[in-house]
């Protein structure tokens, strides 16, 4: 014989939401605060963005200014400086991209491979110090390295490699490298705790098995444990390219200097010196909601990419 469905199995069938939310109210309780925080001071200050369709006037609210669509987007795009600031952002974020973003799988490979715990543990912590150094003081501090009585010209000097001493921070055509460098030693040991959690969780039967096998250090690293960070690498690697259009603004607006401007000078600074230094608000509103959304598609773009490349190889 067979059992009928009772009503109240039945609405729970149909309205699973809602049972999950009586069954865990009081974890939805505790989120309440949480959910609010969140909506009080991170989506509500984004009524803000409405300020790049209108021509805002200070004092004003944002209702009582006149709409104008894209004006300020395409005045941006169809500006003198726009291809000078693409090409400075666009240099140093792939700098960032490649350079920068190896560096610290590098750096993590060799910690990884150090025998002695205590002579690992003081290169880590010496590593990553870097990254608690904000960027006044570092961008002061590579200032006064790089400067004409810096220790760089000191030691070039005393090498006999230069017979004068060279003005650094006043060559644009270097400025790009000198900050994929000093982005390196900021961000190097930072950047390569994330790979040594990863590679914690390395199986010591499959290193040990690999070794069994003839395989070296060099062969073990390459074979089993990159493979394992791989999907690490990927994420990190998804959520640089969404930062694409970021290539910094502190440490231009430090070593930077108007003789370097047209190297070093990025969508974000332009944003600075105009939407706020001059108080064309609207504008400045533009060119970062037009970066945001750019970032965010090339986010879903990469991830898109990784997701097929996923698929077609698990088809083999």
């Amino acid at each position: 014989m067979r059992k009928r469905n009772q009503p109240g199995i039945a609405a729970n069938r149909r309205h699973p939401f809602l049972t999950s939310l009586i069954e865990q109210r009081e974890m939805w309780f505790l989120c309440v605060p949480i959910i609010a925080w969140v909506l009080l001071f991170c989506y509500y200050p984004m009524y803000g963005l409405l300020m790049a369709f209108v021509n805002y006037t200070p004092g004003k609210q944002i209702w009582e200014c006149s709409f104008v669509g894209l004006k300020y987007f395409s005045q941006f795009i169809n500006g003198n400086d726009f291809w000078r600031i693409l090409r400075n952002t666009l240099a140093m974020s792939g700098l960032n991209i490649t350079v920068c973003f190896i560096a610290p799988i590098l750096f993590a490979f060799m910690l990884n491979e150090l025998g002695n715990p205590k002579v690992k543990k003081l290169v880590q912590t010496a590593s990553y110090l870097p990254h608690f150094i904000s960027w006044v003081v570092a961008g002061t501090m590579v200032t006064t390295v790089l400067g004409t009585d810096g220790v760089v010209n000191d030691v070039l000097l005393g090498l006999g490699v230069t017979e004068t001493r060279i003005q650094f921070l006043q060559k644009g055509e270097w400025y790009w490298w000198i900050i994929t460098f000093v982005n390196i030693w900021k961000s190097l040991g930072w950047s390569a705790i994330i790979y040594l959690s990863a590679m914690a969780g390395v199986s010591e039967e499959l290193c040990e098995a690999g070794s069994i096998d003839g395989m070296g250090r060099l062969g073990i690293a390459i074979h089993i444990t990159l493979p394992a960070i791989l999907p690490t690498i990927v994420l990190l690697w998804i959520m640089q390219v969404g930062n694409v259009l970021s290539a910094g603004f502190d440490q231009h607006l430090i070593i930077g200097n108007t003789i370097t401007q047209r190297y070093w000078e990025v969508i974000d600074t332009y944003t600075y010196r105009y939407g706020v230094q001059n108080g064309y608000y609207s504008l400045g509103t533009a060119v970062s909601l037009m970066k945001s959304v750019i970032g965010f598609v090339l986010v879903l773009i990469a991830n898109k990419i990784v997701t097929c490349i996923d698929a077609d190889s698990a088809m083999f």
